[in-house]
């Protein structure tokens, strides 16, 4: 039940031999990744080398259907999006895939993540000529691949020439007319990972379990600052020149990914339970239960459960049908549409000491919620814990906070957050147990929104313009988050 979100999700699929059929395993991925984007989706499929591509606003299963998916040409090569906006206007024209046509011939690419120099190249493009259509990174990313492919002999090197350019946090997919191409900035800051189908076909996704919902298998992830092409001739890389250091976001091991997901070698349920059990090390407390906020938080009171010893009880029964309360127009919609979300399971804390596990607390408004919800169905005391650090600085790579003003832990005290928000107590996880969640992981960890400490530096005022242009947007079409 956080209140933070991620931009997108990611999926590319290539048959070989002229093989067709990949409009199935787009729709069956990007509703596996559906949890990373839930304001549009889209699929572009190349047949025959023609690109075709249709999106919109809405959930997959609402956007794409049956007519629709009847309508699409089965080809050889799709790519498919699904997209939650940290800036930009909530319409059609910021979904993706971004179909573009030149004169080297035409692709489509989908992105997940934030550009830190989006702003800087954008004024160059259009002083250059180019007319943008969207508000979003993802449109400058293609500007200057097209540009990149006038002097570079394939297209693949053009991506490469491209992320020479771009700073920040990308991992793309994109089809041109024979290619299927995947591509990871030189941080890692996003996963992206690769397997195989039984026919041969290459697939790339954002998480591993899209591959297991198509029927994939999984073979490695795309390593930071390579750039792997899929075409008849069979799947080749290319690599940036340059010293290229992992630094995964630690929010896919806290909150992002689902699960079931395998990232950079660790599993992700694994970590979130090793995220509870170092939750009950370092603040244990007498209690009767422990109980998890659906979903992210029940993993990781799993953990503590263990751990700790407390019996774990199925604390809430989660409206699987309801809108996500961020996107509800006021403050007092959005505390109604928590309780219409969320139902205490009132024998499971009635007279109990309760120990509550969440993901994180952004803003507080929710939490505070909660908290409200369990003391209404009887808990004697509630006991917050938290798998994440506090959260007291923007991230600028793919998540919608890029401003300290609405962060609870940047303005409060832990003392004042647990009386703000009416918890017994409140302990968050120490920033040094990060680097054990993912235990088999070989990758870094982007800290950044926990430490100030960031892999690439973000230019301020580049910054400081995002957030203004955001504020600017009409109330309506803003994204705010809880």
């Amino acid at each position: 039940m956080s209140s933070l979100h991620e931009e997108c999700g990611v999926f590319g699929v290539f048959l070989p031999d002229g093989q067709t059929g990949v409009v199935g395993p787009a729709y069956h991925a990007l509703y596996a990744l559906q949890h990373r984007g839930q304001e549009s989706c889209g699929v572009a499929v190349n047949s025959k080398g023609i690109i075709s591509c249709y999106k919109d606003v809405g959930l997959v299963g609402d956007v794409f259907t049956r007519e629709v998916l009847e309508k699409l040409p089965e080809g050889s090569i799709a790519v498919g999006h699904c997209r939650y906006g940290t800036t930009g206007v909530r319409n059609r024209d910021n979904a993706q895939p971004l179909l573009v046509n030149h004169l080297k011939g035409g692709m489509a690419l989908c992105h997940n993540g934030n550009l830190v120099n989006a702003g800087e190249l954008r004024e160059k493009l259009e002083l250059n000529g180019a007319i943008f259509h969207t508000t979003s990174d993802s449109e400058v990313i293609a500007y200057t691949v097209t540009q990149e492919r006038l002097k570079a002999t394939s297209i693949e090197q053009a991506v490469l020439g491209t992320m020479r350019r771009i700073k920040g946090a990308y991992s793309l997919v994109l089809v041109s007319p024979q290619k299927l191409i995947a591509a990871r900035d030189p941080h890692g800051f996003r996963p992206l990972c690769m397997g195989s189908l039984p026919n041969g076909g290459t697939v790339f996704a954002s998480e591993s379990c899209a591959l297991d919902a198509i029927g994939a298998t999984f073979v490695r992830d795309v390593h930071p600052g390579e750039v792997v092409v899929a075409d008849n001739d069979g799947v080749r890389t290319l690599t940036l020149n340059e010293k290229c250091d992992s630094t995964l976001c630690v929010f896919e091991f806290i909150y992002f990914a689902r699960p079931d997901s395998v990232i950079d070698g660790s599993a992700v349920h694994t970590a979130r339970l090793r995220a509870g059990s170092f939750l009950a090390l370092e603040h244990p407390v007498q209690a009767d239960v422990v109980i998890g906020v659906p979903d992210s938080g029940i993993d990781a009171a799993i953990g503590y459960a263990r751990q700790s010893g407390i019996p774990y009880g199925v604390g809430f029964i989660k409206n699987r049908y309801v809108g996500r309360t961020f996107i509800q127009p006021g403050q007092t919609a959005r505390q109604n549409a928590v309780r219409i979300k969320l139902n205490v399971i009132g024998a499971t804390v009635k007279d109990k000491r309760v120990v509550l596990i969440d993901d994180s607390i952004v803003r507080g408004t929710t939490s505070a919620r909660i908290v409200s919800l369990l003391r209404e169905a009887g808990a004697r005391e509630v006991h917050m814990r938290l798998s994440s650090p506090p959260f007291r600085h923007p991230c600028y790579f793919g998540t919608d906070i890029d401003s300290t003003d609405n962060l609870i832990a940047a303005n409060h005290s832990v003392e004042e957050i647990r009386e703000l928000i009416g918890a017994d107590s409140l302990g968050y996880l120490p920033v040094e147990c990060l680097d054990k969640l993912a235990d088999h992981s070989t990758c870094g960890f982007c800290k950044g929104c926990f430490t100030g400490v960031y892999p690439v530096a973000p230019p301020q005022e580049a910054a400081k313009n995002k957030f203004e242009i955001f504020m600017s947007q009409p109330e309506a079409e803003k994204e705010v988050a809880l």
